[in-house]
């Protein structure tokens, strides 16, 4: 939904105080003011709109009727239930990783969900959920001599714009020359044809292209539980965030979490913080 089709639902449906919201909105406030009748300080009470993306597999991705699945989109879709929303009340639209957050800080979405990590320049312009994700970055490569992060030095290396890979390879691969893409998809299109040597992303969107792709090959590893992903929410808006954490720890609580890190990462460890406990 567009943020002027919001606006617009707003001004023929809802009551006197929630118009006032709805010309907050239109006035540059960043955070819908609470109300009765909209507790969460959503940007239409009747629904969830979430960002997130359509080439993330198996954190967020696209199924062939257009709608969207994933570990990201399903535990996001079980703790809204708990938050009293339906499927159908769960908005998702997809865009680049680089969108989200400012997407959010600007009133476009009220959640971002697509394994973003949580972390400290993040925080400056918005709010995070408590973390429910941890795992690795990932060199993927055809190249054999490619085997440790100092076999990166002289290459070119794909990197996504605005993820946490793109902030590492920065700061520690200095001797490889960084090609920045908007999304995984046409990052491994230019490692398939050539256009850069390897590409850095996380471990299960790199085992799932290796599986489709034989010539790629995982070949570095490197440990990334500083920064656990977290739902994205704007600055300020509590309700909502202590919402998300509560949904989210009774999800974890009751094994749903687990359940869904089974399905999804099947092998791949779970951080104990993130099961049942006795």
């Amino acid at each position: 939904m567009r943020f002027t089709e919001v606006l617009t639902s707003h001004f023929a449906r809802l009551r006197t105080g929630a118009i006032a919201v709805a010309l907050g909105v239109l006035a540059g406030a960043t955070t819908p003011a609470l109300a009765q009748d909209n507790p969460l300080g959503l940007i239409d009470p009747a629904v969830i709109s979430v960002g997130t993306m359509g080439d993330a597999k198996p954190y967020a991705f696209t199924t062939a009727d257009g709608g969207f699945t994933g570990f990201d989109i399903e535990l996001f879709l079980n703790v809204a239930e708990r938050l009293g929303f339906k499927k159908e009340q769960v908005i998702f639209t997809g865009q680049e990783f680089s969108a989200l957050m400012p997407s959010v800080a600007n009133g476009r979405f009220d959640v971002a969900a697509a394994a973003i990590g949580t972390t400290d320049k993040r925080k400056e312009t918005v709010d995070f959920s408590d973390g429910y994700l941890a795992g690795f970055l990932t060199v993927l490569t055809p190249d054999a001599a490619i085997t440790d992060a100092a076999g990166l030095k002289g290459k070119r290396l794909g990197v996504v714009q605005g993820t946490l890979q793109e902030i590492y390879a920065e700061k520690n691969f200095a001797g490889a020359d960084l090609v920045k893409f908007p999304d995984n998809n046409s990052a491994v299109s230019a490692l398939n044809n050539g256009t850069v040597d390897a590409h850095f992303l996380d471990y299960e969107a790199a085992k799932d292209y290796a599986a489709r792709y034989p010539e790629l090959k995982v070949a570095v590893n490197i440990p990334s539980f500083d920064a656990p992903a977290g739902f994205v929410v704007r600055k300020g808006n509590d309700a909502l965030r202590e919402a998300l954490n509560k949904g989210l720890k009774a999800a974890m609580q009751d094994g749903t979490w687990k359940t869904l890190h089974e399905k999804w990462f099947p092998g791949t460890p779970m951080p104990d913080a993130y099961l049942p406990k006795p």
